[in-house]
């Protein structure tokens, strides 16, 4: 597949013409075999409905970051950063890379395993900041995780995308997905996607998260919970948009939750 007269102007994802006609970057063999697999997939099979992407940099290093609410919402995020003009350079669980054909691709498409609890564990680190300071589009799910909350807002964070965004100075953009939990239902037990009927799958970027009151500061733990305090705040408030509803005022703890009796 090639991307052909869309270089020039293409329609957007819900059938609207496209405000930002930019040209689209080089993706290269292995994440042109990604869009070409992908992209196709979901104009068929779904039907994305994409928001907000005037908030994503078209150029410089940036931080995204996403609420997990599926083991599909990637495949949906990286279309969508992908209908950003950018190519999305995800943070995953190494687990995933060790998949026979799946792995080979998505490494070779240029996305970062995490080892955890590993003597690789700061690999994904610095290889996160490496590709933000060379002007990439990183991704980092701050939950970690799929969240566990019952009604599936974000959880708390993770320090790793304040971390980077401090370190390098770069913006970091909200982004709320919602309908991919609808498809693949995770934490039940069954391996079942459900495609049809076709799911409307919402993706929304919201402004960048304003951290200057981090900044110039030295990086100690608590500035870097607090800071992810602001960011998952942020992401909140976006899928609240998403879903037209107003997210929980204190987010749920999964720490807490095993501490519990």
């Amino acid at each position: 597949m090639t991307d052909g007269s869309d270089e020039h102007q293409e329609a957007a994802v819900d059938g609207r013409p496209s405000e930002t006609p930019d040209p689209r970057p080089r993706r290269g063999f292995w994440f042109g075999l990604v869009v070409a697999l992908v992209k196709p997939f979901l104009l068929v099979f779904t039907k994305p409905e994409f928001t907000g992407r005037e908030n994503l940099p078209r150029s410089g290093g940036v931080v995204f970051t996403p609420n997990h609410l599926s083991h599909f919402d990637p495949l949906v995020l990286g279309f969508f950063i992908w209908e950003c003009r950018r190519i999305p350079r995800f943070l995953g669980k190494a687990s995933v890379f060790k998949i026979p054909v799946v792995g080979r691709i998505i490494s070779s498409a240029g996305q970062i395993p995490v080892y955890r609890d590993s003597s690789q564990a700061a690999d994904a680190f610095r290889d996160a900041v490496a590709a933000v300071e060379r002007g990439e589009c990183v991704g980092v799910y701050p939950e970690g995780t799929i969240t566990r909350d019952p009604e599936l807002w974000p959880m708390t964070g993770k320090t790793g995308a304040a971390r980077i965004a401090l370190m390098t100075g770069c913006p970091v953009i909200p982004i709320a997905n919602w309908g991919a939990q609808e498809i693949f239902a995770s934490y039940t037990g069954k391996l079942r996607i459900r495609l049809l009927p076709r799911k409307t799958l919402k993706v929304r970027a919201g402004r960048p998260v304003d951290l200057s009151a981090f900044e110039g500061k030295p990086i100690t733990n608590q500035l870097l919970h607090e800071a992810t305090e602001v960011i998952m705040r942020a992401i909140a408030e976006t899928l609240g948009e998403l879903r037209g509803e107003d997210p929980p005022k204190e987010l749920f703890d999964p720490r807490k939750a095993r501490e519990a009796p």
